[in-house]
């Protein structure tokens, strides 16, 4: 049983066997969550994971899937935080799922430096517009727009959460690469693999999956190219294995 409020529903997440409160006018995940949480490594048996910006949840329940190790979810937000605490409890994942509502520039402090094995992060991608441009849905803009947490906040807290040899994973857009690798090299991330996601054959990538290591060697690996839909605008058979199972 669960209780979903306005204009919540209970959406499947087909390929997991889990579902997950969403509202068009708080927060729905995109495909850029399930790409996050299927490229990141993840430790089976167990480990200490913790994921920000989480949200409605979504990529702590994705991740629930492939490991039975602890997972952290931080969201600033405390509607979306809430709607991630129903969706947990729904599942039944509150022995290995755990939600914070807080501010990731607080959570080294708060749970301590170098505690986590894994840190995935799908931050606001977009710089701040003028009062003009920003959604005036005060949920989306947050979760859209670098109002509360930069970039730069996020690579800061992924290092200082992240042990010696952990992984941290990104998911943004390919224009911010060169941020990306910037800022994790001045905080002693070393990126390890990329992968470009395409909307299609013959289009610019639209999306950038980044893993790194903390303190790790120098050694980059450009994973071969993501297709989400082919010719006939249908998911490619890799995107429907991922959403889908198949």
């Amino acid at each position: 049983m669960v209780i979903l409020k306005e204009d919540e529903r209970l959406d499947y997440l087909l390929a997991e066997n889990l579902r997950i409160i969403q509202s068009p006018s708080v927060f729905a995940f995109s495909l850029d969550a399930v790409l996050l949480a299927r490229f990141t490594y993840v430790p089976i048996q167990k480990g200490n994971l913790i994921d920000l910006c989480s949200g409605n949840g979504v990529i702590p329940l994705f991740l629930s899937a492939r490991t039975k190790g602890k997972i952290t979810g931080v969201e600033i937000q405390e509607r979306l935080y809430d709607m991630a605490v129903r969706s947990i409890e729904y599942n039944e994942l509150q022995d290995r799922l755990t939600m914070i509502h807080g501010d990731i520039k607080e959570m080294p402090k708060q749970l301590g430096f170098g505690k986590f094995d894994v840190v995935t992060c799908n931050p606001p991608y977009f710089t701040t517009p003028s009062k003009e441009e920003i959604n005036p849905n005060e949920h989306l803009a947050i979760a859209r727009h670098e109002i509360l947490c930069t970039l730069e906040d996020a690579v800061k807290a992924s290092s200082q959460l992240v042990r010696q040899g952990g992984k941290v994973a990104f998911v943004h857009r390919p224009g911010r690469l060169l941020d990306m690798i910037t800022l994790m090299r001045t905080y002693r991330l070393e990126p390890k693999r990329i992968q470009f996601v395409y909307p299609k054959q013959g289009k610019e990538a639209n999306t950038l999956l980044v893993e790194a290591i903390k303190d790790g060697s120098p050694d980059l690996k450009i994973l071969p190219p993501l297709f989400v839909y082919n010719e006939k605008d249908e998911y490619t058979p890799e995107i429907r294995e991922i959403l889908y199972g198949e």
